[in-house]
């Protein structure tokens, strides 16, 4: 597969978008986390943050700040993980000013909390409003629980987060949430998504629809082996020996974490069934339909 071509540290996308790189690529970040700076006004609404303790991003934030003579309005998070909050603090502290910080709530465990500022709790359906850009948050769990996307509604542009990046897959923390989510996507209809890390996204339907079909032919495989073998309880190692044919070794312990997440979408699903959490077997009830 060829090389990812470099992005641009900083760049405008459109009349209410501009780009900034997180100066944090790693491998999971591709060349970094995607900020944004969303309005056309003299003050804009940065989406995510990048890590902490990265001045180059500082730099870069207030290169941008400085070229387009903006401030920031206030900063929106589309979820906890520390690549797109991390860089909060050292944003208020750079700038002295405690500005806004709207994100949905964990519920599983708290919130990591800021020092320079305080976090604004929103909800489903919230909107943002800053001169030349409407954002409307719309819930998309499933990378992580507190997970949104934003829609830009004057363009139709989407900001996915980490649900979609644009040239690899994402992590799932709760599949059943996730693909849920991926279809919600597809009912907004976007004709750009902007990703939390990775390229630009010019085919957004063709895109999350590969993103299903991938998932759905994974379970379908799953489903097969454990009906296969049906006599025998199997780990999710056992699947990913059958189902994950010429991938390395070295990507097994990925691969069954991955199982393991289709298992308990399945499970839910009611399509298998496990006694431990750890061996499966398919349904009685799925076992005579397939």
């Amino acid at each position: 597969m060829a090389a990812a071509a470099a992005l641009p540290m900083l760049e405008q996308l459109s009349q209410r978008v501009i780009r900034i790189l997180g100066c944090n690529p790693g491998a999971h970040r591709l060349q970094g986390t995607n900020t944004y700076l969303v309005g056309t006004g003299k003050r804009r609404i940065l989406v995510d943050t990048g890590d902490s303790g990265i001045p180059q991003y500082i730099s870069q934030l207030k290169s941008a700040l400085e070229q387009f003579s903006v401030s920031l309005q206030e900063i929106v998070i589309t979820h906890w993980h520390p690549d797109h909050v991390g860089g909060v603090d050292d944003i208020c502290h750079a700038f002295g000013q405690k500005y806004a910080v709207s994100k949905i709530k964990r519920l599983s465990v708290p919130d990591v909390p800021l020092q320079e500022t305080d976090y604004t709790f929103i909800k489903d359906q919230h909107t943002f409003h800053t001169e030349g850009a409407t954002l409307k948050v719309h819930f998309n769990p499933g990378h992580t629980e507190d997970h949104f996307i934003l829609h830009l509604l004057e363009d139709n542009i989407v900001f996915s987060g980490d649900t979609i990046l644009g040239g690899t897959t994402t992590v799932v923390e709760d599949l059943h949430s996730y693909m849920k989510s991926l279809h919600d996507i597809l009912n907004i209809g976007p004709s750009t998504i902007y990703p939390g890390h990775g390229h630009v996204i010019d085919n957004p339907g063709e895109t999350v629809q590969g993103y299903i079909n991938h998932r759905n032919m994974r379970e379908q495989q799953i489903l097969a082996c454990l009906k296969a073998n049906k006599d025998t309880a199997m780990e999710p190692m056992d699947i990913v020996k059958i189902v994950y044919v010429g991938v390395a070794e070295n990507l097994h312990l990925s691969a069954a974490n991955n199982v393991n997440q289709h298992l308990l979408k399945l499970q839910r699903d009611k399509k298998v069934e496990s006694s431990d959490g750890v061996k499966w077997k398919i349904s009685e009830k799925m076992d005579s339909s397939l």
